[in-house]
């Protein structure tokens, strides 16, 4: 396993990163979330990804369970907060500060931990005032419950705003957490330059898509039972924006380019995004232990250009590229 340094920080991660996102606490019963965590911190990962809206808090709750008797001096532990919990009362969502100081206590208790390394707002609120949010998350770290602050899916503009404030607070602004994949590359543009300059990594979800760059849905075929594309639990929903032939079709043509390299096409898509010298981690999850154990290969790959190139040609005009899916992806008011 590879390490980089999140952010202009100190703090160094694991490139690959284990997430929990739509399986732990919903699609993935405990005792085989739990091998999975295990089979990540066998392969040498050693920071972990969750956050509160995971199966409506579950998720985190797994997540301490199968972290239970480590060393957490050994661990990153990241979580986020934003979107509704518990039964979605009023103030049960958004970054108000009366939510996020709730929050931060609910998730250490399901983490089994006195604090996180990385406290991230999941979502732009565009109902608080952004000063209440970053004052929150300020006191959050001068109580020592997190070490340093992220953000996920939030502008160029955004995210130079809430540097901003952070830095009159006195504290660390360190991370993004965008949607990032050789699909879906709308932070090139905005986002990544602007985090830059501020000091800002990337920790990337989606890596191969949700699963499209697998190669494992075929164009003019029906998903495979039990893929992502046919879970109604929300698996769905994500995937099909990918889900037609014209991506199918140049996501197969990837095939080769993989085995001339010598790796999968899993691999090869998390290779991809840790090219970007922006990303410090790529986000991976599993249903199965020996997915695990597949993908963190991935790490410290290094993809000539020729490679990266092939890829380039391979996938065409298929690519999207808008930064302004950024703004349109993320609530326009919060979400109740």
């Amino acid at each position: 396993m590879d390490f980089r340094y999140l952010g202009n920080s100190g703090l160094k991660i694991s490139e690959i990163t284990y997430g929990n996102w739509l399986t732990h606490g919903s699609q993935v019963e405990n005792d085989v979330a739990t091998q999975c965590v295990r089979a990540a911190l066998d392969a040498g990962v050693s920071t972990f990804d969750t956050a509160d809206v995971y199966a409506n808090t579950a998720a985190e709750t797994v997540l301490g369970e199968a972290l239970k008797g480590e060393r957490r001096e050994s661990l990153e532990i990241f979580t986020k907060v934003y979107f509704p919990t518990g039964p979605g009362g009023k103030n049960d969502t958004g970054l108000s500060r009366k939510h996020i100081l709730e929050s931060i206590d609910g998730s250490l208790s399901r983490l089994q931990t006195d604090h996180v390394d990385l406290y991230q707002a999941h979502r732009y609120d565009t109902e608080t005032p952004l000063e209440e949010t970053m004052q929150a998350f300020a006191d959050v770290v001068r109580q020592g419950k997190a070490l340093y602050i992220g953000v996920s899916e939030w502008t160029a503009d955004q995210l130079r705003a809430g540097h901003a404030l952070s830095k009159e607070l006195g504290f660390q602004l360190i991370s993004s957490q965008p949607q990032y994949s050789m699909l879906w590359r709308v932070i090139e543009d905005e986002v990544v330059p602007t985090s830059r300059e501020l000091g800002v990594s990337q920790i990337v979800w989606s890596p191969i898509a949700q699963g499209v760059l697998t190669g494992k849905y075929k164009p003019g075929e029906q998903p495979p039972a039990g893929s992502r594309a046919t879970d109604e639990k929300g698996g769905a929903d994500m995937v099909k924006r990918f889900m037609n032939d014209d991506v199918l079709t140049r996501v197969q043509k990837l095939a080769p380019v993989a085995e001339e390299a010598g790796l999968t096409m899993a691999q090869l898509a998390i290779a991809w995004v840790l090219q970007n010298d922006n990303v410090a981690a790529a986000l991976i999850g599993a249903s199965r232990p020996e997915q695990v154990g597949e993908n963190v290969k991935a790490a410290g790959v290094v993809l000539e250009p020729e490679v990266m190139t092939a890829i380039d040609d391979a996938l065409g005009d298929v690519v999207e590229r808008e930064p302004g899916l950024t703004a349109q992806t993320a609530p326009r008011t919060r979400v109740a």
